[in-house]
């Protein structure tokens, strides 16, 4: 039996989900990262992804206290954060009836986040921020772990682009591959069957497991990457990507992260995966997983990998260049513009593995085809 939280945090979360839901490994790790950074994640996808589910059913394996709401552009601020007690009003004073809302929350799922008015948004930046939330004299100290968020579409104002900031990981979460689909309907049926899961497991990780995961990461040896971490940073805001020197800092918290789910004090490059999810704008997603496979490549042989810098067990650079062939022709015979969002996906998923081709010549003629395919389809 396990003993150690990152070890039961696998057992009895990640992987314990990773058997229950098709094709959503990435999400899961990332929800992991996240909670154990103490950072938060922004899941961008259409909706009927499983997104919400993914956070519920993580929060019930972990025992948390959960919380989730749809924002629409008339939520009030009462809706997340609770009413005022009228009782106490009488009496002269403000207070918030807090029971079952947002500020007792420890994880909390926000949709359609950039629904947020500026009625919400000064207050979810606080939260974010601080883990405070401020109504008069009232302030609470918040326990809350991590806030994740979904939206179909990315803001375009400099007030929403504010609250995008505060959440370090991004992930794109896309509908599953056809191939995929008859395990996604076995699974999806299992779920729909059996309802909510909640762990009655004695064993199984609670919130203050977490919250001692999140203080081992402040005490992670960090040496052996800031010089490779230096460059890399210096290669993805080439790519165009908003990478202050704050959230530079901040993503220091995700490698430690990855280093203590790994159950090791010391990071090593091969932490650097959590470059991958420091995107501003979806064009840069295939650029930047590039560029972190790269770095990952020269981390081949480092001390207890995280699963998602492993290198994958085989990758068939004819078989990729098939599939762009294959593309280039269902391009050109005019597609409609919901196909053509479905080939450009599938291009982007063989330009990502192609950045794994161990053969340079070949990965630099692939990932340049897919390329000039993916331009084409804008």
């Amino acid at each position: 039996m396990p003993d150690a939280p990152a070890d039961r945090l696998r057992q009895y979360a990640t992987d314990a989900l990773k058997g229950r839901f098709v094709g959503r490994d990435e999400v899961i790790d990332l929800i992991a990262l996240a909670v154990v950074a103490g950072e938060h994640l922004f899941l961008y996808g259409p909706p009927g992804t499983a997104k919400s589910l993914l956070v519920r059913e993580f929060a019930g394996a972990v025992r948390c206290r959960y919380f989730e709401y749809l924002l629409t552009r008339f939520s009030e601020p009462n809706e997340l954060f609770g009413p005022v007690d009228l009782a106490r009003l009488r009496e002269g004073t403000v207070a918030t009836v807090t029971t079952g809302m947002l500020p007792e929350a420890e994880f909390a799922f926000l949709d359609e986040l950039f629904n947020a008015n500026s009625a919400i948004l000064n207050n979810l930046l606080t939260v974010l921020n601080e883990r405070v939330y401020r109504r008069g004299a009232e302030t609470h100290r918040l326990p809350l772990l991590s806030v994740f968020a979904a939206s179909n579409h990315l803001p375009e104002d400099d007030a929403l682009q504010a609250l995008f900031d505060r959440f370090l990981l991004r992930c794109k979460v896309d509908a599953l591959p056809a191939a995929q689909l008859p395990g996604l309907l076995a699974a999806g049926w299992a779920i729909e069957r059996d309802g909510r899961h909640r762990s009655d497991n004695p064993n199984a990780p609670t919130a203050d497991d977490l919250r001692d995961l999140a203080r081992r990461t402040k005490a992670v040896d960090l040496a052996a990457v800031l010089e490779p971490y230096a460059d890399a940073v210096t290669k993805v805001r080439d790519l165009g990507v908003a990478l202050s020197d704050r959230r530079a800092v901040k993503v220091l918290k995700l490698v430690a992260a990855s280093a203590v789910m790994c159950g090791r004090t010391a990071a090593n490059p091969s932490d650097l995966w959590v470059l991958r999810y420091v995107w501003d704008r979806a064009e840069q997603i295939g650029p930047l997983g590039t560029l972190v496979s790269g770095v990952l490549e020269r981390a081949a042989d480092a001390d207890r990998p995280h699963a998602r810098a492993r290198r994958p067990e085989s990758v068939d650079a004819e078989a990729l260049a098939g599939e762009l062939e294959a593309a280039d022709r269902e391009l050109a015979t005019g597609l409609k513009l919901v196909e053509l969002a479905r080939l450009r996906e599938r291009v982007q998923a063989v330009s990502d593995r192609a950045s794994w081709v161990a053969d340079s010549a070949a990965r630099s003629h692939l990932l340049g085809r897919s390329a000039k395919l993916l331009e084409k389809l804008g």
